[in-house]
């Protein structure tokens, strides 16, 4: 038995030879790389792997405390359990601040697992870095050729433009997105604009995170009365806000990937929808396993079956993992 044979179990990937987990939903009390702070990726495991920043942030969400190995991104680090001894080494995931995919080798074998990634630039992420490995295991959650993003800057001149008109027809410019990543993303986008932020106490909290470790944004506020007509608002969807604030007349749009869909701003009850995405679009998706040149690819989230039936026709081995809890998928190294 390889010892990087792995199962498909609760959200993650098990290990059972080296009792390592990667990205399970539910708490465990056996070793668990952590790839970002994200809550469907977290849980309250008693001993994680994770970069200094995923710490800070889960910190910051889940309370707690648990034995943390905090590893640097680039810096190999050797583990043993049971006997058997592996090397794990981070690397930039550019999904957001700190997040990471584990290149994990043992006895000659290498397997690269993804977390969330992207692998265009962003301006509040590290850059992506792949580097080959032998089985790939990657999230896939835009994975049909229809994903295919516009270039954020331009997206970003379009919020601008949607906040301005906003203003200038005296209302509050609403803007939704998730409090860690996408809103410090969204900030960074609106350097130099000269318009007035106020931000939810969630994505507040998270933005302090952000420049504790050397982030800057443009001027902006906690939420607060007095916040309403003439200023930016930036809130996680669906998010309330606290009783004293009177936003009086607004104008929403809802930021994210999925707003390539026609259908989205209509979902999200808003008056427009941004497509800027924390996440891989479909050509870099295949970009990536280009620069991996993995022997097998195993895909994860999103549309993982037909991205893989893509890969095949690709050449690549390829394979969907199941939701299947009980699915159980070795590594095996074919020439």
């Amino acid at each position: 038995m390889s010892a990087l044979e792995f199962h498909y179990r609760d959200g993650g990937i098990y290990f059972p030879r080296l009792r390592l987990w990667f990205d399970p939903h539910r708490a465990k009390d056996e070793l668990a790389f952590v790839s970002h702070a994200h809550s469907d990726h977290t849980a309250r495991h008693r001993e994680v792997i994770l970069t200094e920043p995923t710490a800070h942030l889960m910190r910051a969400r889940l309370g707690g405390k648990r034995v943390e190995h905090l590893l640097r991104f680039g810096e190999p680090r050797v583990f043993q359990r049971d006997g058997v001894e592996f090397q794990l080494t981070l690397l930039p995931a550019g999904h957001i601040l700190g997040s990471a995919m584990a290149l994990l080798e043992c006895g000659g074998e290498s397997l690269l697992y993804t977390g969330d990634f992207k692998l265009r630039a962003g301006l509040a992420a590290e850059v992506c870095e792949p580097r080959h490995a032998d089985v790939l295991i990657m999230e896939t959650t835009f994975g049909q050729p229809r994903y295919q993003f516009p270039d954020a800057s331009e997206v970003m001149r379009d919020v601008v433009r949607f906040c301005r008109e906003t203003i200038e027809s005296d209302a509050t410019a609403l803007l939704h997105c998730y409090s860690l990543g996408k809103t410090q993303e969204v900030l960074r986008g609106l350097a130099g604009a000269g318009l007035p932020i106020a931000l939810h106490e969630a994505a507040f909290a998270m933005t302090k995170i952000y420049e504790h470790f050397g982030h800057r944004f443009p001027a902006h506020e906690t939420l607060a009365e007095g916040h309403g007509r003439g200023w930016v608002v930036v809130c996680p969807p669906g998010a309330a806000r606290p009783a004293s604030v009177q936003l009086g007349p607004s104008r929403s749009a809802v930021i994210t990937g999925w707003a390539l869909d026609a259908s989205c701003k209509y979902q999200h009850r808003c008056d427009a929808a941004f497509p800027l995405s924390d996440h891989a679009d479909f050509p870099d998706l295949i970009e990536f396993v280009r620069r991996v040149q993995p022997r097998r690819v195993h895909t994860l989230h999103g549309f993982a079956a037909d991205f893989a039936g893509t890969l095949r026709r690709e050449g690549f081995e390829a394979w969907a993992l199941s939701e299947d809890e009980q699915l159980e998928l070795g590594l095996k190294l074919t020439g």
